[in-house]
Parts: C-alpha cells; structure tokens; sequence
C-alpha cells in the first residue's frame, strides 16, 4: 500500500513539472502547473476506481467505447458530406457525437459487460474467475465465534481467506468499547484472527478496498464479494438471507455444524456427562462435542458425572438440533470418572462467562 501511494505522488508530480516547463496551449507556467496537477488527480482517482471493476466490465467498456469512436468517426465524414461548407456548426456536432457514443460506450458497455463469456476467449482471462472465487471473505460475526479457526485447522478451508479492513476497523471499536462484554468479544475476535495468521497452511490478506458510500458493514461486505467474484463466510443468518439476495455465495458455519451432528435414533444408549441442572423437575443437560444439547430426565442428581442414557427423542430447531433422553438405575451405569472435556463443554463455559450471544449467531 505504501508503495502505490508513493508511486502515486511520483506521477502526480511528474506531471506538475512536465505541465510547468512544456507550458501545453500556451498558457503561464503557473496555470499550466496547476492544470497539469488536477490532471493528475484526476488520473489517480479514475485508477483507483477501475481496481474495483472486474475484468468482464472492463472488457466490454473497451469495446463499446472502441465501437462508440468507430460510429462517431462514420457520423463525422457523413456531416462532412452533407454539410461541406460550414465550418462552425460540424465541428461541434463531430465533437458532440464524438463525446456522446463514447461515454454511451463506457457505460452500456460496462453495465452489459458481466454478459460476456471470457472462456470462449481460449482460456485467455479463464484464471481471472477462478482465482477470485478462491478468495473467502470473513465477517465480523464469524471472527468473533473463533470456531472458524478450528475449521481452518483441519484442512477443509482452501484458497484465500480474506479480512477486509473495515471488518478490522469494527473489531477495534469493540474491543475498544466501554462494555466489558462487547470489549471480550472484540479481543477474542482479534486473538482469533492471530491465530488463522500464525497458521502455516492459510493464505490471509488484508484488503484496503471501502465502499465510502455504503454505511453498513454487512453491505459493504457483500459489495466486496462482488467485486471479487467470492464467497462471505459467516454464521450471520440475516447476513446470508441478505447476500442470497444479492446473488452473493454465503458459506455459514451454523450450517455446516449442523450437517456434521451425528444421527440418533430413540432407543440407542448415549454415554453423556452431565455438565448442569435443566430447567424441569428433575432434569440433566449435557453437551456433546458438536454442541448439541442433550437433556437427560432423572439426572438432576447425578451433576458432574458421566452416565449412560437412553434417547427418548430428537428435535430438530431452527438453532440446531437437541436430544431427549432418561437416565434408569436399573439399566444404566454411572461412571466416576469424567468425560475429557471437549469443545462444546469449553465453549459452554465461556457463554456462561459471557452470556451475551455472539453477533449474528444462531446457537
């Protein structure tokens, strides 16, 4: 980032100085300077726009606008034929059609550029696609769950995980703020995001690109993906409805939990420890390593022990999946010795540390 913006001053000054002593239309040398110093400017900004610009749009504005000089140049040699004495009024018009099939060029041919096929081309632009949709973006939401972290140690996560500098900039303000929930929050997000980066299989980048005109984080993010041509990964449920929406690729680890609990059926014998009391008379809960809940009848008395139980029945919610199941003496066993803790009981006891659900989570 340093580099361009010094590469940028270069230019701009380059061309304040060559604008200084040419002196272009004969002007002073200090309008001259000054013309040549807002050219540049405004070269500068239209580079930075067209980096937020895919390949199809950039392509098709090209060869509208190379069409849209093409028709000018055939409209002009017509007035020059119909009109072959005036020379105020055609040279107007020749500008006029000239400026005008031009920018509608530029623009019908950028709107219609995601029409075009690049791999008809002989796989000339073919890696453009496929190296951006290798790029996953990751939201706040997600980096404050910290489970993508343990994703991204198993392999399963490939390409680019990508952590635009807003979401950066959000994480801040809520470790920063003067909630000390929100403050956990927003430094465990920011441990968590140290982690994927010490992670020798991952590839993480930071993107400076904004979108200054879009308040929103959640729609910033999905602007980003399609300018990337990518995938969001979060477990925001509004924020995949919303990209769905948008046509934007939404990977949600909710989802994918979800998919991996493993089958029960009622009748089967479930080896549990009961981790704490339920809500009804006389009830057990206990978590398998998935985080499912598993609520046990007649286990109130048996906190802090593993037992074997028998599944009565199973829930699926919206918010994942729970198991229903009884504790008999006549059938069952107790056991002293206690499960290992596994992630779902660790994470259990961070929420009843912290018992503000996380962001856009649906556990």
């Amino acid at each position: 980032m340093k580099d361009l913006i010094l590469l940028r001053a270069v230019f701009v000054s380059i061309l304040t100085i060559a604008a200084y002593f040419l002196r272009p239309f004969g002007l002073p040398q200090p309008w001259c300077s000054l013309a040549g110093f807002i050219l540049s400017l405004i070269i500068v900004v239209f580079e930075a726009r067209l980096k937020q610009v895919s390949l199809k749009r950039l392509i098709g504005a090209a060869i509208a606008s190379v069409l849209g000089i093409l028709g000018a140049f055939m409209i002009a040699l017509i007035l020059n034929w119909a009109l072959p004495d005036n020379r105020t009024t055609v040279p107007f018009l020749q500008l006029l059609v000239l400026l005008v099939m031009t920018y509608v060029g530029l623009a019908v041919g950028s709107a219609k550029g995601d029409m075009l096929n690049l791999a008809a081309l002989g796989g000339l632009f073919g890696g453009e696609k496929a190296a951006r949709q290798s790029f996953k973006i990751l939201d706040t939401s997600v980096v404050i769950d910290g489970r993508i972290a343990d994703i991204a140690e198993t392999g399963f996560l490939d390409g680019i995980l990508v952590i635009p500098q807003f979401v950066l900039r959000e994480l801040q303000l809520v470790a920063d703020s003067s909630d000390s929930m929100k403050r956990n929050r927003g430094r465990r997000g920011l441990d968590v995001l140290q982690r994927i980066q010490k992670m020798s299989n991952l590839n993480v980048q930071i993107l400076e690109d904004d979108f200054p005109n879009v308040r929103e984080v959640d729609l910033k993010l999905i602007e980003l993906a399609k300018v990337y041509d990518c995938k969001i990964v979060t477990n925001d449920f509004n924020l995949n409805k919303v990209a769905q929406l948008h046509g934007v690729q939404v990977l949600n680890i909710n989802e994918l939990a979800n998919s991996l609990k493993p089958i029960v059926l009622p009748g089967e014998i479930m080896r549990v420890f009961i981790l704490k009391e339920g809500k009804e008379q006389n009830q057990g809960v206990a978590y398998l390593d998935d985080g499912t809940m598993v609520v046990v009848d007649g286990a109130k008395r048996l906190i802090s022990k593993t037992i074997d139980i028998s599944v009565t029945s199973v829930l699926q919610t919206t918010a994942g999946k729970m198991i229903f199941g009884r504790f008999d003496d006549r059938h069952h066993h107790v056991y002293d010795k206690p499960l290992p803790p596994g992630p779902s009981q660790e994470r259990e006891s961070s929420r009843r540390e912290d018992t503000a659900p996380v962001p856009g989570s649906s556990l």
